[in-house]
């Protein structure tokens, strides 16, 4: 993997930290995460 897809995938994992971040814990709830999950979440999605 060269250096301009490991910035492209901690840019995609920022962007998923912050919109989930920003849900509701209600939200969450529904989706069946905690705000505990999210940094571990965005950090496996897409693999």
């Amino acid at each position: 993997m060269n250096i301009r897809q490991k910035i492209a995938q901690f840019a995609q994992y920022q962007q998923t930290v912050r919109e989930l971040n920003a849900l509701d814990n209600r939200s969450l709830n529904d989706l069946g995460i905690s705000r505990y999950d999210i940094k571990n979440l965005a950090r496996n999605k897409g693999r």
